[in-house]
């Protein structure tokens, strides 16, 4: 099993810091620089990671993180990270989806441009607008993520530690690490999240911490610009 990946991204966290939480047996490999060559897309058309790369696989790939994470519980029967009961596992999918179609996208808009990330085709900030424009898109977009972020208290977290109750689940990787964006914007975090971060790195240790260098060196290089 090879996990390709590009180390200051957060999509590419979670994976990286799931494999490890669940001590799974895998290769590392950076993509950095990779996913347009012909090697690359002749395993994965799509040029993103990360990627797994795995034998069990139907056409030997997949990528998207949450994808990555789900099958590995399923193929591993890794139930303390993905239930089997259907009420509980249908939570989890419905923040992950909320996560990537609702979350995500708001997180990209508030924090590439400081990352130097490229943003998506059709967006404010990759078009040719001038740069108050574009300031003016990244900072709605900011503005939006607090309402977000509080139906992940309410609905998801609720009066629990995590998503997943008493220990993290995929849903809570996958959260934990896309927050870690969030620093390099404007935005106060709420007293739930801070203790919420707090309490995934305590509980998941090194599996966590360790990825986590990466991305957070990132933005720390970026903020010394």
């Amino acid at each position: 099993m090879k996990l390709h990946v590009i180390k200051p991204s957060v999509n590419n966290m979670a994976a990286r810091g799931f494999v490890r939480a669940a001590g799974l047996d895998f290769e590392e490999g950076d993509a950095y620089g990779q996913t347009r060559t012909d090697e690359y897309l002749k395993i994965c058309p799509a040029p993103l990671s990360p990627m797994l790369e795995d034998s069990g696989l139907v056409n030997g790939a997949l990528w998207e993180s949450c994808a990555i994470m789900q099958y590995l519980c399923n193929k591993n029967g890794l139930t303390q990270f993905y239930p089997s009961d259907p009420a509980a596992r249908a939570k989890q999918d419905s923040a992950m989806f909320y996560l990537i179609g609702t979350l995500y996208p708001l997180v990209a808009r508030a924090a590439y441009p400081r990352l130097g990330f490229p943003l998506y085709p059709g967006e404010v900030g990759a078009s040719d607008a001038d740069d108050a424009t574009k300031e003016t898109a990244r900072q709605a977009a900011e503005a939006a993520l607090s309402e977000v972020l509080e139906v992940f208290k309410t609905f998801f977290v609720g009066d629990k530690p995590f998503i997943g109750g008493d220990s993290p689940s995929i849903a809570d990787i996958r959260l934990a690490t896309t927050i870690e964006f969030l620093r390099v914007t404007d935005l106060t975090f709420p007293d739930w999240l801070e203790k919420f971060m707090g309490a995934m790195e305590a509980t998941l240790g090194n599996a966590y911490s360790e990825p986590a260098a990466d991305v957070r060196g990132y933005i720390d290089y970026v903020r010394s610009q």
